[in-house]
């Protein structure tokens, strides 16, 4: 059995999983939460075998957690190891024979996944000045992970790859040519991994050749975006330079006039961090109801709240506003998918943003949209020409399959 390691390494954070790749199914995973802080959380999770019937594998089956002190990444790594021994499965059994890695931002250079070596390490801090708050985190994961697992190739799969296939007219900002191209300033698109993933996911389920498809795929969890997938490729997305653009998100602003920034600056005498705070970690549906989840918005609505209301209004209307825009786009849609947190969750995210689509061919079906079923599913009517469906994401999967088809 062939087993591929994926990490997902954040600034405060380690996300691992151990993929089997040929059931295409997780033997076990772990989050180590608040690394560098004063008490670090660790939960570790051992499935349960993926086909009735087979011989179980010689681990326990569950959730662990427990907490410690973990300086960095480096014994966090460590930390990691001793989950497998202490629960299981048993690295020695299930040997990685790669490790793929998550990179937020590839740039224009890094089109696919790629083999790590010293230089790709480089490029990847490089690209920092595109994404301060990711990059710098997942090449802390990546040196901490070749320096414990040094004989297994080590793979990186950049959340913007999958958006390299945007035209030039998608992807340009209609600012002074040589400034951006200097300063590498153009649309990127983020989530990539997720969109791929559900796109063709979509397509296996609907029975359909994903060649043949018109697809608009809704990543919506803290962070939310959009991308519009024309026979398998991104044609267009709403995250831009940063994560920052597009939708309304948890504590992310999305679209707003550039100038509003000038004005405060003026006015205000916020400065450029102070902006950054703002729009990154003051704003979405936190600042408007001072709520970051969806739960919460959708309760305090419910409750009659008028700034919760206005909240779950603003981030509809910017759904619908994308959908439209992205039919257009694509000259039609076939499938449309919602998929994380909300999108896999919010039964009333999805019936109001998808309310006004008749037009386009878009009948939702009440009772399957509220339907607490898990996995893939239509929540459309049968009758609707347009298939909309609920498709759990499974990013670690898809990294384990880029780092399996590269190598």
């Amino acid at each position: 059995m062939s087993a591929i390691l994926v990490i997902n390494s954040g600034s405060s954070s380690l996300k691992y999983s151990l993929i089997d790749l040929g059931r295409e199914s997780e033997l076990a995973g772990g989050l180590i939460e608040r690394i560098g802080q004063d008490v670090s959380a660790i939960t570790h999770t051992v499935r349960q075998p993926p086909s009735p019937g087979e011989p179980a594998p010689t681990m326990l089956d569950g959730t662990y957690k427990s907490e410690l002190v973990i300086a960095d990444h480096d014994q966090a790594f460590r930390v990691m190891l001793e989950q497998f021994t202490a629960y299981g499965p048993p690295l020695a059994e299930h040997p990685p024979v790669a490790v793929g890695h998550r990179v937020v931002h590839g740039g224009s250079r890094f089109i696919a996944p790629t083999t790590i070596t010293e230089d790709v390490e480089k490029a990847i801090e490089a690209l920092s000045v595109l994404a301060p708050l990711h990059n710098p985190a997942n090449l802390a994961g990546i040196v901490a992970a070749r320096a414990v697992f040094d004989t297994v190739p080590h793979v990186a799969v950049f959340d913007t790859a999958f958006h390299q296939t945007l035209e030039p007219a998608a992807y340009t900002y209609a600012i002074d040519a040589a400034l951006a191209e200097e300063h590498q300033v153009r649309r990127y698109g983020f989530h990539g991994t997720s969109h791929q993933y559900v796109s063709a996911a979509a397509a296996a389920y609907l029975g359909r050749d994903l060649g043949s498809l018109k697809q608009i795929v809704f990543h919506l969890g803290n962070g939310a975006s959009v991308t519009a997938v024309d026979r398998g490729r991104s044609v267009e997305t709403s995250m831009g330079l940063t994560p920052l653009e597009g939708l309304v998100m948890g504590t992310r602003s999305g679209d707003i006039d550039a100038a509003a920034l000038l004005h405060l600056a003026r006015t205000a005498g916020l400065t450029i961090d102070d902006l950054d705070t703002l729009l990154n970690k003051r704003s979405g549906l936190l600042g408007l109801a001072g709520r970051s989840d969806m739960r919460d918005i959708l309760a305090g609505a419910d409750a009659g709240e008028e700034a919760s209301i206005l909240a779950f209004d603003v981030y509809i209307h910017r759904l619908r506003a994308y959908a439209g825009a992205y039919i257009a786009q694509l000259g039609g849609v076939d499938v449309i998918s919602f998929t994380a947190g909300v999108g896999e969750n919010a039964a009333r995210v999805r019936a109001e943003s998808m309310s006004t689509l008749g037009f386009a061919g878009v009948e939702i079906d009440r009772a399957r949209n509220e339907s607490r079923e898990r996995g893939i599913r239509r929540i459309s009517t049968d009758a609707s020409r347009v298939a909309v469906l609920v498709v759990p994401t499974n990013e670690e999967l898809q990294i384990a399959r880029q780092t399996s088809e590269l190598l």
